[in-house]
C-alpha cells in the first residue's frame, strides 16, 4: 500500500499542476474591438483560484464635450456609473472547466449597453480568445486577440 502511495502522489500532483497550467492559459492581455470601440483588457487569477478580466485601455476614452475621461454611465449599478471606462471589471469569478476546456459560470458585463450576460470563453483553433456572451436566446461572440 505504501509503495502505491509513493507511487500515486508525484502523478496526482502532476495532474494537479497540468489542470491548473491549463486554466491559466487565459491569463494575459488582450485586444479587441466590438462595436467601433477598440479596447485592450487584462484577465488574471485571484487569490480563489478564480479570473478576472478588466479593461485596461480604450480607445478614444476622452469625451470630447468635457475633456474628461467617459465614465460607465449605462451601468445598472448606479454606484458604478462614475468608473472610468479603461477601469471596468467584465467579468469576475470566471472559472475553469477542463472536461470542456473553457471558461465560464459568471456573468460578462457589457459596458455599451448596460447588461450582464451568460458568458463562456474560449480559444479559437486560431488562437484567439471566443468571448460568447448569452442573453436569453441570444448571444454574440467577441474575439480576444493575446498582445
Amino acid at each position: 500500500m505504501k509503495k502505491w502511495l509513493t507511487l500515486l502522489l508525484p502523478l496526482l500532483f502532476a495532474w494537479s499542476l497540468s489542470a491548473q497550467d491549463s486554466a491559466d492559459a487565459i491569463l494575459g492581455t488582450y485586444s479587441s474591438v466590438q462595436a467601433g470601440y477598440e479596447y485592450k483588457a487584462r484577465i488574471s487569477r485571484k487569490d480563489d483560484g478564480t479570473y478576472i478580466a478588466r479593461v485596461i485601455w480604450v480607445k478614444n476614452s476622452i469625451d470630447p464635450v468635457t475633456g474628461e475621461k467617459i465614465k460607465d454611465k449605462k451601468n445598472p449599478n448606479k454606484a458604478l456609473r462614475n468608473t472610468p471606462c479603461d477601469r471596468i471589471v467584465l467579468m469576475d469569478g470566471l472559472r475553469y472547466n477542463a472536461e470542456k476546456n473553457q471558461w465560464g459560470d459568471t456573468k460578462i458585463y457589457d459596458p455599451q449597453r448596460g447588461i450582464r450576460a451568460n458568458v463562456v470563453v474560449r480559444f479559437a483553433p486560431d488562437g484567439r480568445l471566443a468571448v460568447k456572451g448569452s442573453l436569453m436566446g441570444i448571444s454574440e461572440t467577441v474575439y480576444w486577440k493575446r498582445l
